[in-house]
């Protein structure tokens, strides 16, 4: 950790300002400085609650097998105890629960029960290794929703936990609607189920009403009373859950409960990858989480779960390491930290360039050469005031429409090599799509017949081969430009070499048929891959590329 003050210059230092060199962190060292004499946990444990709580975000409805994909995916990322679900909720529920707990998984598996029998034997009867029991403790809970006193609130809270481990549960006790329950009674009933046996108890902030000073102070206020760990768990109706969580762990809680992308009812709940990031930079506190897996759990619980992640979303949103303003790419390509906090590849993720109404030379020319493009001063100038107006116009300029100005103000757009002589694909029931080109490459005939999973695929495959097995895919995109069954598409493929990294085209087309449309769009990026492999070779004296 960096021993520099606020009055010293980062060009006095060997490593950038305020960085913790060996996780590729750069953080405000006066941060550092005011939480430095905190006393704080080495390490926090994490409660995954996307298969419980995510789960009962708004529309979101998972299949036993989807539920066993998403744990399978939080046990490799690290997590430590996995709320699989609800098991008393359905039979459903049940058996997923129960599928998750015999996968055999490293993590703790726990099931949500109230403070009944009857959900901890169903509990048991799915195998979990934990109970997580809950009952409501606030004032309108108990006189609205649940009709107890507080002592008949108490008494069925500690006997529900003598239930669970009279039969060899791990129980971990939350006061539902904790934070808006009178302290001094929830003192009373946390006194009650800590004598009953519990191993850990939760501090809910059921309706996200906390601020994270006060988080902080409520917590610690229980601490001074409770033996066994604290947990918080943090919802995020006012945008507070994840500041929330982390003051949880300053008043002194060692666990915190969070979803993937911040899944849950309503606002939701804390982010897993916010509260993980946030605890290493701020307070140096450590998790079980391998945080350069947090991309791919995001998009797979994405995927499964039907619910886009925002594009503006901390750590993992499509923008968290994008740049299009001049002035910021120009800084981050000089030095990263100078407007990132963080190393994108730390959460699994890449540093993008996106090119715009706000882009600079800088961004345009970085981009151009991913592509193998170099242009003149000049010819930049011409790019860059060509992409503004196209921009200001309210279009979104993608790589492949970057690439045809480019091309158009450095007039390069030659004859292409590679021509489309012959195509057909065969597809239909119980018949593996199969397709045939014939390509013309400077003036040679290449045949070749592949198959795939689709026409598309087939097509795809059997171009790669006509002209070198070294090509790969690496993004196929398909939208839909207008409506009904005919409707315009566009594809834009991007293409790479197996054998050069650095080797990268773009090919688009816009068409009816979305078969002929991507072989369009795979001749074009054929050309210019042709092209660029012609010209890295031996400074293009090849012939040819392939």
């Amino acid at each position: 950790m960096p021993t520099q003050t606020p009055s010293e210059s980062a060009a006095d230092t060997a490593e950038p300002a305020f960085r913790i060199p060996d996780r590729g962190l750069f953080v405000s060292e006066y941060n550092m400085q005011i939480f430095r004499a905190t006393r704080m946990p080495e390490r926090v444990k994490i409660l995954d609650t996307t298969l419980r709580d995510g789960e009962q975000t708004p529309n979101v409805a998972l299949s036993s097998d989807d539920k066993v994909k998403i744990a399978q995916a939080l046990d490799e990322l690290g997590v430590d105890i996995i709320e699989g679900g609800f098991p008393i909720n359905s039979e459903g529920e049940a058996e997923a629960v129960k599928k998750i707990a015999g996968a055999g998984l490293k993590a703790e598996i726990c099931g949500l029960c109230r403070a009944n029998p009857a959900d901890i034997d169903a509990a048991l009867k799915a195998d979990v290794d934990s109970v997580h029991i809950f009952l409501a403790t606030s004032k309108v809970h108990l006189e609205k929703k649940l009709k107890l006193t507080q002592d008949e609130a108490r008494d069925k809270a500690s006997a529900a936990v003598q239930y669970a481990k009279d039969h060899g549960l791990v129980v971990e006790f939350s006061c539902e609607d904790g934070t808006r329950t009178d302290l001094g009674y929830l003192s009373v009933v946390h006194r009650a189920v800590e004598e009953a046996g519990t191993d850990r108890i939760d501090i809910p902030d059921t309706v996200g009403v906390m601020t994270p000073h006060a988080m902080q102070q409520f917590v610690a206020e229980i601490k001074k009373t409770i033996k066994v760990p604290l947990a918080v768990h943090c919802h995020d109706d006012f945008g507070l859950s994840v500041a929330n969580s982390l003051a949880g762990v300053l008043g002194g809680a060692e666990e915190i409960h969070c979803t993937i992308n911040g899944l849950g009812e309503r606002a939701g709940n804390a982010a897993l990858e916010e509260v993980v990031m946030g605890l290493e930079a701020f307070y140096n506190v450590k998790t079980n989480i391998n945080s350069r897996k947090m991309a791919f759990v995001s998009r797979l619980v994405s995927q499964l779960t039907g619910i886009a992640v925002q594009p503006n979303k901390a750590i993992v949103g499509e923008n968290a390491f994008s740049h299009e303003a001049g002035i910021h790419v120009h800084g981050v390509l000089s030095e990263s930290s100078t407007y990132e906090p963080m190393r994108p590849e730390l959460v699994g993720k890449e540093r993008t360039f996106v090119v715009g109404k706000h882009s600079g030379v800088h961004a345009v020319d970085n981009k151009l050469k991913e592509y193998g493009l170099e242009l003149n001063r000049d010819q930049m100038k011409e790019v860059v005031t060509r992409v503004k107006k196209w921009a200001e116009s309210g279009k979104k300029l993608d790589d492949a429409e970057l690439l045809a100005v480019a091309y158009d103000v450095i007039g390069q757009e030659d004859e292409p090599a590679i021509r489309l002589e012959e195509f057909t694909v065969f597809t239909g029931l119980n018949f593996t799509p199969t397709a045939t080109v014939v390509l013309s490459i400077d003036g040679e005939t290449r045949r070749s017949s592949e198959t795939g999973v689709g026409p598309i695929d087939a097509s795809m495959s059997a171009m790669r081969t006509a002209v070198s097995k070294n090509i790969v895919l690496k993004e196929f995109r398909l939208e839909a430009i207008t409506g009904g069954s005919n409707a315009l598409c566009e594809v834009t493929v991007k293409l790479g070499d197996s054998e050069d990294a650095q080797l990268l085209s773009l090919g688009k087309s816009v068409g009816s048929d979305i078969v002929t449309t991507s072989v369009d769009a795979m001749v074009e990026g054929l050309n210019r891959l042709w092209a660029r492999k012609l010209s890295a070779s031996n400074g293009g004296t090849n012939k040819k590329a392939y």
